[in-house]
């Protein structure tokens, strides 16, 4: 009640908290220079290629109404506005996969009335935009975001599942409606006969799978046992839109004698055509719409508006973890309150609204934080070889590398001194016997450093900037064929299931007993050493369940409108009926706040003893880039794992046996009986 009581609190705070720095935000990308470039690039892509997937399906279920060069036109819009005026520049704009449902639900309740109908379901849509632009306002005014904490991991892996099976959902719809003959066109078109209707179908498979399998190699790229290390982050970082180019390629090689269209590409108008110049003067058609359909919009405007407010909360809350050790303070309140006016204003403009979008938001700040970890280690190396060309002493050499982190990084000194213990220890250490006791400024600084992100606000405003460019490439991008598109959908689907606790406890649940000390033996998830097997297993059909009654909602014709609605009632599901079912132990292990892993048994070679590869000479070491440590510790979703040894502390020496493996559950059994007297 506090928060109502003190309206604009959060705001003011978070304005006066974001003006301090707003400046050095434009200083350090600019003095990042060229470098900018290769995270601006990276999200570039990683932004357009899904907008550019949603606008084909929003085409094909909205009959044209809205297209490509709508998301593309609002993801750039607001990319720019907010890059320039948000609160939290790390944060990335984009329509995403639940502002595409919502939509489609608004075009089948206005095509089935008269009042509205097609004609007026834009300036309708528009209408939900005003009221869910006032909610997300009064959100912000009266400090909502301060409850967004409420939202546990549990409500974070179920929204994840329902959108991946959504787009996996999306996927078949759409390789299937390849063997069909799409409506409004003609049937006696010699593409439109079976023949050509059964190739064009049978080439989509070709062409979706091709990509969706070429697509999850590149990803994984970094883990190539071939290839130089920049050569793997090229592909890893770049492989998925080159793979779109590939196959897209491929597509013009068919036979000529196939008739023209024959595989179906890309539709929609260019952004100089009048279907798409009408979108601008919605405005004009608002007042169109009948009084009692205005006041009706605000039904979806409120599911609209806490979907906004959950899905935007959460992007930004994963893209400034503090794992990540951020220096600037967040925005979440200042956020919503922009979010709300980027909602009307697109609204008022035809367009579908964006909001912070997951995995890109979390994508950019890792992004930008191998830029600045090159940076600050490239200087302190060359500052620390110079300095023992010098033949300075060890003080001096780690005096002058520490005032480099300070003079680049800009934190206090009591903070420098304790991230940087380790790196001192190592430069203060006496010289030995060993090779492995003096110091190399190359190897000890790229071990020691600690993640640092370069925030700024220019990667986020040129990636914008590109994906307006990217409108009017629209006749390059009309060669893209739906198939590939489709094979896109399927993809995002797969990619996104590593690192959904929820996926993962529904896959142990097919692991019998005597095999789970194979798990063990790889890094795995805390709770599987911490919970016993049946309370983990109660917990997750909970989930499956829970899930089924979420995406069956999204099945209902008219009602799917309310499909946020069962995201909303989980805050009190978790927090008053949850803690009767599970001991409380259990229950923070199972909604922990955070992605904790513990590292498996060690795995040595087979012809190499410990001792050797204790001393492995420096041309042996491990090949291993700052992006692809990142990687190992990052989930798909963009979340950065919490690493820690084994509950098991015999675990450390030896393999985990299945007997073992029951032994550890028993002792684990016993410290969750205790934890509700704690």
């Amino acid at each position: 009640m506090e928060n109502f009581k003190s309206p604009f609190r959060g705001i003011k705070s978070d304005f006066r908290g974001r003006a301090l720095c707003y400046k050095q935000d434009w200083i350090a990308g600019i003095r990042s220079g060229f470098g900018i470039w290769a995270p601006t690039a990276y999200i570039f892509f990683a932004s357009a290629l899904p907008v550019i997937a949603f606008g084909q399906q929003l085409s094909r279920d909205t009959d044209g109404s809205l297209s490509v060069v709508e998301t593309l036109a609002s993801t750039a819009i607001c990319g720019i506005i907010h890059s320039i005026f948000g609160g939290q520049p790390l944060l990335i704009l984009g329509v995403a996969e639940p502002t595409v449902l919502m939509y489609v639900y608004l075009y089948n309740f206005a095509k089935g009335r008269e009042e509205l109908g097609q004609k007026l379901f834009l300036a309708w849509a528009g209408w939900v935009c005003v009221w869910t632009s006032l909610f997300l306002v009064l959100l912000a005014v009266f400090n909502a975001a301060t409850i967004i904490n409420r939202f546990t991991r549990i409500a974070g892996e179920l929204f994840g599942m329902l959108i991946t099976v959504l787009f996996l959902q999306e996927a078949i719809k759409g390789v299937v409606s390849e063997f069909a003959i799409p409506d409004h066109e003609d049937h006696s078109l010699e593409k439109n006969q079976f023949q050509w209707v059964y190739s064009n179908g049978l080439l989509s498979i070709i062409f979706s799978f091709g990509l969706l399998f070429t697509a999850l190699k590149s990803r994984k790229a970094r883990s190539w046992l071939y290839g130089t290390g920049r050569f793997r982050s090229f592909v890893a970082d770049y492989g998925v839109p080159l793979m779109v180019v590939v196959w897209t390629a491929l597509s013009f090689s068919v036979p000529s004698k196939i008739p023209s269209g024959i595989p179906r590409r890309l539709t929609g108008p260019l952004p100089w055509q009048g279907a798409s110049l009408t979108h601008w003067t919605v405005i004009m058609d608002m007042g169109k719409v009948p009084p009692a359909y205005i006041f009706a919009a605000i039904i979806p405007a409120v599911m609209i508006a806490g979907l906004y407010f959950f899905d935007h909360s959460v992007a930004s809350q994963m893209a400034q973890q503090k794992e990540f050790n951020l220096k600037n303070p967040s925005a979440y309140h200042y956020d919503i309150l922009l979010l709300g006016f980027l909602t009307l204003l697109c609204g008022l403009l035809g367009l579908p609204p964006s909001n912070g979008v997951l995995p890109q938001s979390p994508m950019h700040t890792k992004s930008l934080a191998v830029l600045k970890r090159q940076l600050i280690k490239r200087k302190m190396v060359d500052t620390a070889k110079e300095s023992i060309k010098q033949r300075e002493s060890k003080s001096e050499i780690y005096g002058k590398m520490q005032a480099v982190f300070i003079e680049m990084d800009s934190c206090p000194v009591n903070t420098v001194v304790r991230e940087l213990r380790d790196l001192k220890e190592v430069v203060m250490k006496e010289n030995g016997q060993n090779a492995k006791d003096i110091f190399d400024p190359e190897k000890h600084i790229d071990a020691y450093l600690p993640v640092r992100v370069n925030e700024q606000r220019l990667s986020n405003l040129l990636q914008s900037l590109l994906v307006l460019g990217s409108v009017f490439a629209m006749p390059a991008l009309k060669q893209i064929p739906t198939s590939v598109l489709w094979g896109y959908f399927a993809y995002m689907a797969i990619d996104s299931l590593p690192g959904n606790q929820f996926w993962e406890r529904i896959l142990l649940l097919f692991v019998t007993r005597g095999r789970l000390y194979k798990v063990l033996e790889k890094d795995h998830v805390s709770f599987v050493e911490s919970v016993p097997f049946k309370y983990m297993a109660l917990f997750t059909l909970f989930q499956i369940v829970y899930f089924l009654v979420c995406f069956g909602v999204t099945w209902i014709p008219v009602g799917g409108i309310l499909f946020p609605l069962p995201f909303f009632l989980l805050i009190s599901i978790r927090q008053y009926l949850l803690p009767r079912l599970f001991k409380p132990y259990h229950l923070q292990e199972l909604d922990a706040a955070e992605y904790e892993e513990i590292i498996g048994t060690p795995r040595l070679s087979l012809n190499r003893s410990i001792k050797e590869q204790e001393n492995a000479d420096e041309d042996d070491a491990l090949e291993m880039s700052d992006s692809e440590i990142l990687d190992e510790l990052t989930t798909s979703r963009g979340e950065l794992k919490l690493r820690n040894v084994s509950f098991a502390e015999e675990r450390r020496d030896t393999l985990i046996h299945p007997e073992g493996f029951i032994e550890i559950e028993a002792r684990n059994m016993g410290r969750g009986d205790n934890s509700g007297n704690v």
